[in-house]
């Protein structure tokens, strides 16, 4: 058998009789997809991992709590042997043999009539990757080869068109705060298959440049008291390039939904009646302090943290944040877009009752090559924006956990 190559094959499992024997880290590896393929799950263990319990606790597997005994694996389609006692693995093949049960054995591929292929998952695609035979099996060499090819096709630096006819549509992607590296793995796929992509300033703007010669990229950029989009004039491309058949992506930075008016957008495509998909993003507001070494929470410090818009004044009547009641808060506020009303908010939290020596940190083009910081106090921060020449887009920090973290650099 050791001279034949394994054949392929996908085994639908689905409502079918499927053991495992052992409860140790195989099967704490195993058992997840196992799961997800809908299988009858039969666990024949004395003991078990923690995670292993939680899914028996579950109640998606079902645990006989004891050693492997004979007759375990009939009326079996697939098993799985992972016990630390050899010769209970012995026997167990022996039996799936008699019975015709495809078994995996981790603890002897050569004695096993199935193998395990390294797997991984994009777009309801399964790659496997399996050695061709059981003598020089390299388990890290085919890991490696299926993490290459489900990374590219992630990423889209391997392209797999798809041959069918596309409905329009909008994707509302997330793109993060900026580091390319930081869009979820979704969100650069599908920038990879966009017809037109629609795209703001703060998005991470080095993915443009990967993008296919014949995407069209329409600028939406909003430049603070310069150049922008408008909103509605956004909504017309979204609405009409859909309309034209085309795959759409609204790339925004950070998270659509947190001060991106993501929502209008959505709104104004199912007036239209586009089919919109949102690809939530990692927010500025978390990623951006944490890439500056300062956490929003910590133990003993700050038991919450909130994000408020800085983008109108605390006295200006436009504004929804209850400032007084911010004040009051022991916790962090992460201010966004509050880079020229920082003085405004710093003098009505002190007039409210936060202490003028509260710390302050104002992290500049966060996760980007051009990232900085700068520290201030409540009482000091107008002041030292003006000095400092802070830009915007800049996340401001405000509270005990901006000293958490190490000295910032000089």
């Amino acid at each position: 058998m050791a001279e034949h190559p394994a054949y392929p094959v996908g085994l639908r499992l689905s409502g079918r009789r499927v053991v495992v024997l052992g409860g140790g880290q195989v099967a704490q590896r195993r058992l997840p997809a196992l799961i997800a393929a809908g299988a009858d799950i039969v666990l024949v263990s004395p003991g078990a991992t923690p995670s292993v319990e939680a899914m028996a606790d579950a109640g998606e597997i079902t645990w006989v709590r004891r050693g492997y005994e004979d007759g375990d694996l009939a009326d079996a389609w697939y098993a799985l042997i992972a016990t630390s006692d050899p010769e209970a693995n012995t026997r167990a093949s022996a039996e799936a043999e008699r019975h015709r049960v495809w078994c995996v054995r981790s603890d002897d591929a050569d004695r096993a009539t199935a193998w395990t292929p390294a797997t991984g998952h994009s777009e309801g695609v399964t790659v496997a990757v399996l050695t061709t035979h059981a003598r020089g099996r390299d388990p890290r060499h085919t890991a490696a080869i299926r993490d290459a090819v489900v990374e590219g096709l992630r990423d889209g630096t391997l392209v797999a068109p798809h041959h069918r006819t596309r409905a329009p549509g909008v994707w509302l992607v997330g793109g993060g705060p900026g580091d390319p590296d930081l869009i979820t793995v979704r969100g650069r796929r599908l920038l990879a298959e966009a017809d037109v992509v629609i795209a703001d300033r703060l998005g991470p703007r080095d993915l443009l440049a990967e993008l296919p010669s014949h995407v069209e990229v329409i600028d939406a950029a909003k430049i603070p008291y310069g150049r922008y989009m408008a909103q509605e004039a956004i909504n017309n491309a979204l609405v009409e390039h859909a309309k034209q058949g085309k795959a759409v992506v609204r790339l925004k930075g950070g998270d659509p939904f947190v001060f991106g008016r993501g929502m209008e957008e959505v709104q104004a495509l199912a007036e239209a009646g586009i089919p919109c998909t949102v690809v939530p993003g990692i927010s500025s507001s978390i990623s951006v302090p944490g890439a500056a070494g300062i956490p929003v929470t910590h133990r003993g410090v700050a038991h919450e943290f909130t994000v408020v818009s800085g983008h109108v004044a605390p006295d200006d009547e436009r504004s929804l944040v209850d400032w007084p009641s911010l004040a009051k808060l022991t916790g962090t506020l992460v201010v966004l877009m509050g880079v020229d009303k920082i003085g405004k908010i710093a003098e009505t939290l002190v007039a409210h009752g936060r202490s003028p020596e509260t710390p302050v940190a104002l992290v500049q083009e966060g996760t980007t090559a051009a990232q900085r910081r700068v520290d201030a106090t409540l009482a000091t921060v107008a002041e030292t924006v003006r000095a400092e020449d802070v830009k915007p887009p800049a996340v401001i920090v405000i509270g005990e956990v901006v000293r958490v973290g190490p000295e910032p650099a000089a």
